[in-house]
């Protein structure tokens, strides 16, 4: 089974990120025989000043036609061009783990957490207005469908793992809305893995009180959002941290930092994220295709990073190191096998 990538560089960081990673993406593809096609398009907010659109029509006729995404940190215009591609393609799972690499400076060692976040709902929808004066109001959506099929994939993920999901909401404030999700929750999970709730105010202190005590977090999309950047934080840096947005139809891949326009140009960017981007999308292919080749092509990449941060050689200036984005890249490349 063949699959072809839409392939978006972004803005900042992404662009060297993205053309530096071809080396890897390359030597991926030619180990393990991957019939995987990129092809680039362009969004963010270079496509918005050059075509006054940051998902330009063009880009969309290729993504459209694209199996899957995979993309740099974009900019200002992120909600014109991610948030608008989740929505268009139903991507309604996002999927980001949160772990522990050697030699990256954290007060706790073997983090190992996945925030599995609804994607589609939630404020997130973008329902605001005006209703007065001076009065903003924007709609909570929170639907029974949305919640049981995320619930699903959480149950999913843990029964990869340790077998434990946690529920985050706050149905003691938002009893309907939060109420309805906690309920669909519990429809799918109570029984099947080691199942518990816990208010999202307490989520976020016990995340750095003791994240080990947690394995699957499952919560909606603007909690999601929170704790899976605080989660990052806590296993050593949001420059590691890789996501998924995936749906039935079509997944996009991304780390989940920003565009970091302070660095750009400056080939110190950490590409970890994104290349464990990549590891999670090789992982999607071998979920669709069932073939052994990309499966072990993700565990290939992900190996030659922890490799190259046990070395601590070539590390980048955010986890403590002083190399620049080429030769941790060249170093993560040595190391595939």
């Amino acid at each position: 089974m063949s699959f072809t990538v839409a392939l978006i560089q972004g803005d900042g960081i992404g662009p060297e990120l993205v053309s530096k990673s071809k080396i890897i993406l390359a030597k991926l593809n030619e180990l393990y025989g991957l019939p995987i096609n990129y092809v680039e398009v362009e969004a963010g907010d270079r496509a918005l000043a050059k075509y006054g659109e940051a998902l330009p029509k063009e880009s969309l006729k290729i993504i459209d036609k694209a199996d899957m995404i995979l993309k740099g940190p974009v900019g200002e215009s992120a909600a014109d061009v991610v948030v608008k591609l989740r929505l268009m393609y139903d991507m309604y799972a996002n999927l980001r783990p949160a772990r522990s690499l050697p030699n990256v400076e954290s007060k706790f060692s073997n983090v190992d957490i996945l925030v599995v976040r609804e994607n589609t709902e939630d404020l997130y929808k973008g329902f605001e207005y005006i209703a007065a004066d001076g009065v903003a109001v924007g709609m909570k959506i929170i639907t029974w469908k949305a919640s049981v099929r995320i619930a699903q994939v959480a149950l999913n993920e843990a029964l990869k793992r340790k077998k434990k999901v946690t529920c985050v909401h706050k149905s003691n404030v938002m009893r309907v809305t939060d109420g309805l999700f906690a309920e669909a929750c519990r429809s799918v999970l109570k029984g099947k893995v080691d199942y518990s709730e816990m208010y999202v105010d307490a989520a976020a202190a016990n995340l750095v009180r003791n994240p080990n005590m947690f394995d699957v977090i499952v919560t909606e999309n603007v909690y999601g959002d929170i704790l899976s950047d605080e989660a990052g934080q806590i296993a050593g840096s949001l420059g590691i941290s890789p996501s998924a947005n995936i749906g039935d139809k079509k997944s996009l891949f991304e780390p989940v930092h920003g565009a970091a326009f302070d660095i750009a140009g400056k080939n110190i960017a950490n590409p970890t994220a994104f290349l464990l981007s990549v590891a999670m999308m090789l992982d999607r292919m071998y979920d669709l295709s069932k073939e052994d080749r990309y499966a072990k092509a993700a565990d290939a990449l992900r190996n030659a990073i922890y490799k190259v941060y046990e070395e601590k050689k070539y590390l980048t200036p955010d986890v403590g190191g002083n190399s620049t984005t080429d030769e941790l890249i060249n170093a993560i490349s040595r190391y595939l096998s």
